[in-house]
């Protein structure tokens, strides 16, 4: 065997290697031929014509991508550092190659963007008690933008909200007053159940004056189980009227 044929032995197996591709289940190949667009392939073995056809991997797995800390200046004019997290996933791999020139890098400038511009049409309070409209809101709003690269944003989260020093204090002691608040709601609130029970008993008390004679005993009773204590109490009079009436035995 010369050796010119051992070199058209090694050309023809490297055109062959470079012409097969294999595109794993989530993976799809955007096909140019001589620059033009002609196709998406895959999954599985793929053919290309050497020299004249080129292929472009795409993934169709959900994507989460890490949106960096962005400093934001909220509508009542606090700045805070948040950031965020996105999850999104390529239905169209034409789209997402022709249409955008890093559809990865275009999604994560798209997402810092949208994240200042909402964020800083909410006041604080907004931003720290609403995350879940927020998120919707954001997710909403990318995914209408990145629908023509072919991109479908399913979910945005807001993760971190760093707030100043002097805004921790400040929203420390606020919700400090807030329990002192509920506190003293709660003890006023007991104090009025309280004073509905005991004119509730006044009321029955009056109107049936046994129901005074038995309390008086009942708190004997209870006096009585301290042995160390010397008790003064009122005998009512009333406990002798059954007596006084009586007349004596001849």
């Amino acid at each position: 065997m010369g050796p010119g044929l051992i070199s058209v032995i090694v050309i023809v197996f490297f055109i062959v290697v470079n012409s097969v591709r294999i595109l794993r289940e989530y993976e799809r190949g955007v096909v140019f031929r001589l620059g033009r667009f002609v196709g998406v392939r895959g999954p599985g073995l793929i053919l290309l014509i050497p020299m004249f056809e080129k292929m472009v991997k795409v993934t169709l797995r959900t994507v989460a991508l890490d949106v960096p800390p962005q400093e934001v200046v909220t509508k009542d004019n606090v700045s805070v550092k948040v950031n965020a997290v996105m999850y999104f996933q390529v239905f169209e791999p034409s789209k997402a190659i022709i249409a955008v020139e890093d559809y990865l890098y275009a999604t994560s400038q798209m997402g810092q963007t949208t994240l200042r511009s909402i964020l800083g049409e909410h006041e604080l309070d907004d931003l720290l008690s609403n995350r879940e409209k927020i998120n919707r809101m954001l997710q909403k709003i990318i995914d209408e933008r990145t629908d023509p690269w072919g991109i479908k944003v399913s979910a945005v989260e807001v993760k971190d909200v760093d707030l100043p020093e002097n805004m921790k204090r400040a929203i420390a002691r606020q919700a400090e007053a807030e329990r002192e608040r509920r506190a003293k709601v709660i003890h006023a609130d007991g104090e009025f159940q309280a004073s509905s029970k005991l004119r509730e008993a006044a009321d029955i008390m009056a109107s049936q004056p046994v129901t005074v004679q038995l309390r008086y005993l009942q708190t004997l009773t209870e006096i009585a189980t301290e042995k160390n204590s010397t008790v003064i109490f009122p005998f009512p009079l009333e406990l002798l009227q059954y007596f006084l009436k009586k007349n004596p035995n001849p």
